[in-house]
């Protein structure tokens, strides 16, 4: 193996896709895709642009919805990346975001009533977490929000759930996955954790039960 020093411009070394849907100042919902996330315990951890309108809307209503799309919906996510519910556009944004406010009919998108939060979940998805942003920083360069989201409830789609359980089915889902600019989705399953929770028999797609 031959290593060589390199300088990428970003380090999106295959990270999950998330849509955050939030609320506007006029009431209206924001819905945004990022890819900077990860979790710990109950509490989701996200970055985003500290001049986007989901940072503006954090720092000021805190609520929001955490949902994650699986790989088929990668057009429905591309057709609002170009997109910003920010009025006036960015300065740097310019040259290549334009200003959309209804971004759910821009995707092609259905939002559906949240539960304990005021922003709605995105049908869609087959993972959705209604959170609250309990911690809102900036990142060292004050470029980029580090928001600490507490996840209130997660809504799955019945399909991917183990039956009887509330464990999601690593065989049953696929997160879409944002690798250096390019979309993709899982492959088979290589193994698994000995901190499994859902084990499987070995050759055996059915998952078994302690």
């Amino acid at each position: 193996m031959t290593h060589l020093t390199i300088e990428p411009s970003i380090l999106y070394v295959g990270t999950p896709v998330a849509l955050l849907s939030t609320v506007n100042d006029d009431e209206t919902f924001n819905l945004a895709p990022m890819s900077s996330a990860w979790s710990l315990g109950d509490v989701v951890v996200l970055g985003v642009g500290a001049s986007g309108q989901t940072a503006a809307n954090l720092q000021e209503r805190p609520e929001l919805v955490i949902n994650f799309p699986s790989p088929e919906q990668w057009h429905a996510v591309e057709r609002i990346a170009g997109l910003t519910g920010r009025n006036p556009v960015p300065e740097h944004k310019r040259a290549r975001f334009r200003f959309e406010r209804e971004k759910f009919a821009a995707a092609g998108l259905t939002p559906v009533d949240s539960e304990l939060v005021g922003p709605p979940r995105v049908a869609e998805c087959p993972l959705q977490f209604e959170a609250t942003a309990a911690d809102v920083q900036f990142d060292a360069d004050g470029n980029f929000l580090i928001i600490q989201a507490k996840v209130l409830r997660v809504h799955a789609d019945h399909r991917i759930v183990v039956p009887g359980t509330s464990y999601v089915d690593p065989g049953a889902w696929s997160p879409l996955i944002y690798n250096f600019r390019h979309y993709f989705g899982l492959a088979g399953e290589l193994g698994e954790s000995f901190r499994t929770e859902t084990p499987r028999a070995a050759g055996d797609d059915r998952l078994l039960r302690r």
